[in-house]
């Protein structure tokens, strides 16, 4: 029987006696400070006091003495209760963990068994052991379970109180996928071992410990912070996806993830997490490959080695990995944590010419990235923008060849313009604008001047050589122009030539660059980003996406242009996805008329009517299910008819936030939907 107590408790028989000594000691101590209580408060109780006085008179030989001695026998059989209680304790306790689903912990006792069958039937029970029915009993999800919480947990016991009937999950312990699902909705808090705690791993041992794999799944389940609880909508409806066609998922990883030096920023941190992400079956990750970072100091001077360093450790670990060639500079956009500029010797060059940089009406330049108006002209040390990145790109193929070759490297993805998408920088936060302005149009440097002109003058309008001057201001909403209103003058004859000049200066860059980038990695999967610009598209002129670049009032199509200009290099698609926004910030959307949806499927609808390979990254990071399963809906086709689905998924970001427990667990269940697979869903985990 001590054997059994052993195993179930987790203690030794010397820390049993220990504790009972410890008790029985107590015990004494109370029977006098109660003695001392109640001669202080001289109570009336005639028949307690003589009760009392005369169990101190047999406690003490000689019937008198301030405290007394208890036989050393009565001592052993106050420890032989015990043991027989805790061993009563033990069968209950094992019981409700293999059969009950209770996630008890390893030392409980019968006050924790009485608290969990207490909160199951929907009652409160707070840490000093008050107990009383709980506001939302009466709105207990079917199943029979109500809210649940940590046992010793006062704050959590708070917000159960203050929040709305929801299903309350509590994940801890290293335990089996069945278990997990089973014993979510019930249970106390137990303590796990976190998967950080793992050695330091160098880049040899990699190999024979993603062969374990089978001991890294559960990492995902093991909790890296066990007192994180689940929040789950109690009437959430979930879409059966088992069966559906396989989307591969990566997860993109931190901004700074390579430092400045071209080294691993942190390695064994890196390490862990990608530990983690392989024990989740996830595919793979996507990092950008900064141009200011690897030729920032000198032309032609490459360095990858930080790059090399991370595609080893990718490799090592038997992921794929997609790539992001940024030619753009980093710091100053939404989600940025880090300041990385362009080369050095491009700000040298923009110091005594900026007309290199895009620029607005007003004469502002942005740094961000390089006007698409110097493509062709040999201003960077002799020479053109283009030829910069075709011998950014080259090098990058032969210094990192042997992971192109072997598939490590999965997609390689162009950057066409900020953020490293396609798109003119017309909405710069250093510059004052604020969600939801219009912005402004970016093409009054001299090299896009120049160009313009020669439009114009081939129409044989030569006063057409100027951009609109009744644009508003970056923060402008379309009612408040000329331009931009109902039946304003992007309609008229001046208007449409400007924007079809404007639209096709971005089509013409990613051609130029796309044949490229097709010309250098050959076989290899290329792709470009579009931004999902959602905000003013229930207007008629559509006015933010007409400053991004692409012409698409409401009548006309402006995305299957470029859809077809991929297609014609055979580059995928990749499309940042923002409908998860307008879940956390309904307002904006209905005041700003924002239709992301309907963005999302324009730009879906163009791509399949061009035989385009589609993929989607979401633009926000989260963590709820709710949230995950709104971008299921844009990432999965059940009942499309033939089967069309996305090529990969990409997840923005791997974040701190990302590896705590409650959110590993729920992005597991994400890929898992991703992947095709059968996911129980909350209302059957009961």
């Amino acid at each position: 029987m001590a054997t059994d107590m052993q195993k179930l408790l987790g203690t030794s028989e010397e820390d049993d006696d220990e504790e009972m000594d410890m008790e029985v000691k107590e015990e004494d101590d109370g029977d006098q400070r109660n003695r001392g209580t109640h001669a202080a408060s001289g109570s009336s109780n005639d028949e307690f006091m003589f009760q009392q006085s005369m169990q101190d008179q047999v406690g003490t030989p000689g019937g008198g003495g301030s405290r007394r001695s208890r036989p050393l026998e009565e001592k052993e059989r106050t420890k032989l209760r015990e043991r027989h209680r805790r061993a009563i304790t033990a069968r209950i306790l094992g019981g409700l963990r293999r059969h009950g689903n209770y996630n008890l912990r390893v030392r409980a006792d019968i006050n924790d068994v009485i608290a969990a069958l207490a909160r199951e039937a929907g009652w409160v029970v707070l840490p000093d052991g008050t107990t009383f029915p709980s506001k939302s009993q009466g709105t207990k999800p079917p199943g029979g379970s109500s809210v649940v919480a940590a046992g010793s947990s006062a704050s959590h016991m708070a917000s159960q109180q203050t929040s709305p009937p929801a299903l309350r999950v509590i994940s801890s312990g290293h335990r089996s996928p069945v278990e997990l699902s089973s014993s979510r909705m019930k249970g106390v808090f137990t303590p796990a071992p976190s998967p950080y705690d793992l050695p330091p791993t160098q880049s040899p041992e990699l190999v024979s410990s993603v062969n374990k794999a089978e001991g890294l799944v559960r990492c995902s389940v093991d909790v890296i912070n066990s007192k994180q609880v689940l929040e789950i909508p109690p009437n959430l409806t979930e879409q059966d996806f088992s069966g559906t066609p396989y989307v591969p998922v990566y997860v993109m990883l931190p901004l700074g993830v390579i430092n400045m030096k071209c080294e691993l920023a942190d390695r064994d941190g890196l390490l862990k997490h990608l530990r983690i992400l392989k024990s989740i079956h996830v595919d793979g990750v996507k990092a950008d490959c900064w141009w200011g970072i690897v030729e920032g100091h000198s032309p032609q001077e490459y360095n990858w080695n930080g790059y090399r360093q991370l595609f080893q450790m990718v490799r090592d670990l038997n992921l794929k990995i997609q790539v992001l060639m940024s030619f753009h500079e980093c710091g100053g956009n939404v989600g940025d944590d880090v300041c990385i500029p362009l080369p050095h010797w491009v700000a040298e060059i923009g110091r005594t010419n900026p007309d290199i940089y895009f620029t607005d009406r007003e004469g502002r330049r942005n740094p961000e990235c390089l006007s698409w108006g110097i493509d062709k002209e040999r201003v960077l040390r002799g020479r053109t923008a283009l030829e910069v990145y075709f011998d950014y790109m080259r090098s990058f193929r032969i210094e990192l060849a042997e992971f192109l070759e072997d598939g490590v490297i999965s997609m390689v993805e162009i950057g066409l313009g900020p953020c490293g998408e396609l798109r003119y920088p017309s909405c710069p936060i250093k510059h004052g604008w604020r969600y939801p302005g219009v912005g402004e149009f970016q093409c009054y440097d001299k090299y896009l001047l120049k160009n313009l002109r020669k439009a114009a003058e081939s129409r044989g309008h030569q006063f057409w050589a100027r951009g609109p001057d009744n644009t508003g201001s970056y923060n402008s909403q379309p009612q408040g122009t000329g331009f931009f209103c109902d039946g304003g003058d992007y309609d008229g004859l001046y208007g449409r030539f400007f924007l079809k000049w404007y639209s096709q200066v971005l089509i013409d860059h990613a051609d130029q660059i796309l044949s490229l980038a097709k010309l250098v990695f050959d076989s290899s999967c290329i792709a470009a980003k579009l931004p999902d610009v959602h905000w003013w598209y229930r207007t008629a002129s559509h006015a933010a996406e007409l400053t991004a670049g692409f012409y698409n009032p409401s009548n006309r199509d402006g995305y299957a242009a470029i859809a077809s200009t991929l297609k014609k290099h055979g580059a995928t698609l990749s499309f940042v996805s923002g409908e998860v926004q307008v879940l956390n910030r309904p307002e904006d959307f209905s005041g700003a008329l924002g239709e992301p949806e309907a963005v999302a499927w324009q730009v879906l609808n163009a791509t399949w009517d061009s035989n385009t390979p589609i993929a989607r990254e979401n633009s926000l990071p989260c963590h709820d299910r709710v949230g995950y399963n709104k971008m299921l809906e844009s990432i999965k086709f059940p009942n499309d008819p033939d089967r069309r689905h996305l090529s990969s998924f990409a997840y923005s970001r791997l974040i701190p936030a990302l590896m705590e427990g409650h959110n590993i667990i729920e992005f597991e269940r994400f890929v898992k939907k991703l992947h095709g697979e059968a996911v129980m869903n909350h209302h059957q985990q009961v």
